[in-house]
This record gives structure tokens, sequence and C-alpha cells, in this order.
């Protein structure tokens, strides 16, 4: 048997970021890691240049958790993204805001912050065990995990969870805990894809012509929730950051009987205009003419609205201008949470006090995408990842009086 002062299960953001706090305090930590190295869906983030907070101001940037918002206030206000931008230029990679205002580290990787922050890490003592595989407690309440070499009991005076959601899951972070909590009274809500593409029914034709072309300077919208960005035609659907933007939105509506997304091709023109410029072009022009040099569109998005038209083109200009600017795409499903980039769902805030600790459970904390919140990409994702796994540790700290 291991005894040690502090256990946290999870060696992604918000398990190493408590594990700083907890360490830096002078507390004896270990952290406990399923997978045979630490960190992976943060590295698998940092692929594309990885994005660690957002620079807007601190209430729009709150509203951006949606009915969650209020109960992540506190840990966010605490540890702001000004606070994660000056976290990492301590450890040696300072950051830069983009024309989108997203924030990423200078060198525009992962793996180089997360080289410092473990070197940071062993510095002040922290013990980071790789393999082992969480599996509940034990009947003296023992933490119980199996590693190559057999089961290992650990008995510490506070646990941290921070295991992640369910997406991704050959990452580490599968939602398996789901079921060892519930087990003790736990609340936890079922898992659901976050931020992932959706599938419509594309005719073969667009299909193979556009399957991986990228829509660009579009506006998509889904019930009430609207937002302008890009997306890329796949196979199956679409994706891309404007897509997962309005994911949640999607995903509610199917719930609720069926979705339909709205894509407007030319979101810098508004319809009169357009209807204008429609009007005003040649007769003899052929109809991917007018669409190409009128109405200014990319193969790809006259090949959106053609699968908008289903074959019927508008009687006018107005109309047409009109649907340019509401493309309206039935959407069959959505992406499974093995693609998706997040999760939603997750442990009920009920059951979790000001803290982070579970209320069922006396001494052991909850922190990240283990809880029930979800977030657009954009930085708010790992921003509130890192800043619950310091509320959570400032909550064990407060426990042991340390």
């Amino acid at each position: 048997m291991v005894s040690t002062p502090i256990a946290i299960i999870g060696a992604g953001p918000a398990g190493l970021m408590a594990a700083e706090v907890l360490s830096a305090a002078g507390a004896a930590v270990s952290v406990f890691e399923r997978m045979p190295s630490p960190a992976r869906k943060f590295l698998m983030a940092g692929r594309g240049g990885l994005n660690l907070t957002h620079g807007e101001a601190l209430p729009r940037f709150l509203s951006r958790y949606g009915a969650a918002a209020g109960r992540l206030e506190p840990a966010l206000a605490a540890f702001t993204p000004d606070d994660l931008r000056a976290w990492a230029e301590g450890l040696g990679e300072p950051t830069f805001v983009g024309t989108s205002g997203r924030v990423f580290p200078r060198s525009f990787k992962a793996s180089p912050l997360l080289r410092a922050w473990l070197r940071c890490l062993a510095g002040q003592g922290v013990m980071l065990h790789t393999r082992h595989h969480w599996q509940g407690w034990d009947g003296a309440g023992r933490l119980r995990f199996a590693t190559p070499d057999g089961d290992v009991m650990v008995a510490p005076a506070a646990t941290l969870l921070a295991l992640g959601g369910a997406s991704w899951p050959r990452l580490g972070a599968d939602g398996g805990w789901a079921a060892l909590l519930r087990a003790r009274g736990v609340e936890v809500h079922d898992f659901r894809p976050a931020n992932m593409g959706v599938k419509i029914a594309w005719s073969e034709l667009f299909r193979a012509r556009f399957a991986g072309v990228p829509l660009k300077r579009i506006a998509v919208t889904c019930g009430s929730a609207q937002v302008r960005g890009e997306a890329v035609v796949t196979e199956t659907g679409l994706e891309g950051g404007a897509i997962y933007a309005v994911s949640g939105p999607v995903r509610e509506a199917l719930a609720a009987g069926g979705a339909t997304l709205h894509i407007d091709l030319r979101p810098d023109l508004d319809t009169t205009a357009l209807a204008a410029r429609l009007a005003a072009a040649p007769a003899k022009l052929s109809f991917a003419n007018l669409l190409r040099k009128a109405a200014g569109l990319s193969p790809a998005a006259a090949g959106v609205l053609r699968e908008a038209m289903g074959g019927t083109r508008p009687a006018d200009a107005g109309a047409l201008a009109r649907l340019i600017k509401a493309a309206p795409l039935a959407v069959t499903g959505t992406g499974d949470l093995s693609r998706a980039i997040s999760s939603a769902g997750g442990i009920a805030w009920d059951a979790v006090d000001a803290d982070f600790q579970l209320r069922p459970v006396p001494g052991v904390f909850v922190a990240g995408e283990m809880l029930d919140w979800e977030a657009p990409t954009g930085g708010y994702l790992l921003q509130a990842c890192l800043s619950t796994g310091r509320a959570a540790a400032g909550g064990i700290r407060a426990r042991l009086s340390l």
C-alpha cells in the first residue's frame, strides 16, 4: 500500500495544475495516470497550434459557458485568461493574441510548454505514476489502481479526480469513472458529444466533388444561435469552427425532433444589396456564372446552395438572394464521442460544493471536464480546465489547512 497526503487521478491540464498549486504549498503530491504518458489530449490539441485561452473581456468570456457560467465564474475570476498568460510566460512560453482573439504560445506548440511544466512539477517534488488505471475504492476506502505489476492501494488524506470527459477516448478519457461515482451516490449526467461535426445527406455528386473543401467567410445559424467563421465539407456533413460553435443547439434540436442549419454564404453583404447585384447581372449568364460573378460564391459555396435548392431554382433575384443568405441544410445526426473535441454531461453541479468537493464523498474533489459544462472551441475549454484545477486545489488546501 502507498501512503500519500494528496492523490491526483488524471494527468491532464486540470490535474497537473492542481498538482502545481498543492506542491507549491508544500504538500506531498502523487499524480496517477492511466496512460503511458501524461497530457495526451493536451498534446493533441496543440497539433494545430495550442489555443490556450481567449483575449476577450471576462464578462463576455464567461457567457461562453452558458448555463454553467455562474458555477464556473469564481474559478475563472480567480484564474483569468490574463493569469493563464502570465503562468505560461513564467514557464518560459510567452503568448500572443491572434487576429481572432485566440491566445497561443509564441512557439505555437504544446510540447515545449508541457515539458517545462513537468520539469516544474518534478522540481516541486510531484511524483507521476503512469499506467495506473483507477478502479474505485476498496472496502477500507482506499483508492485501487490496476497496474502492469498488479493492483496498488493508495490511502490519501485527500483525493482530486481530474479524469476528463468522454471525448477522444483513445487518449485516455473514456468516462468509465461515471459508474464508480454513481455507485457512491454521485449524480452523473450522461455524456453527449460537444464541438463535433454534423451529418448532412449530401448528394453523391456534391460529396465526390467537394469533400475536404473549406467554406470560408460564412455564417451558420441554428435556432437563436448564430456564428461567423469557416467550415469544411466532409464525406458525411460539415465540420470546423463555425459548426462546432452551434453544435450544442444542433444536438438539442435533434433530441427535440429535428435540426436545420441555415448557412449564410455571403455574410458581408445584406440581402437587398445581394438581390440588386443578381438582378443587374446580364441575362445571358448561366446559373453557374451568375453565382460566381454576381453572387461571388466559391464553387463549394455554390454547391451548398444547390444542395439547399433541392433542384428547384428560385423564381427571381430576391428569392435567390434570400436563399444565399440562409441556405437550409437538414441535419441528420452528429459526430459521436470518439471524434468530438469535447463532451457535455458529467458530474451534476448539485453534487459539488463551492470548493469542488463531492458532497456524497467527503475528501474527494473534482475538476475539469468531469463536471457538467461545455463551451465552444477558442480557448474556453482549456481555460476552464486549468481554472477549476486551481480552484479544486484551493479546496483541498482549505480542508487540509495547507
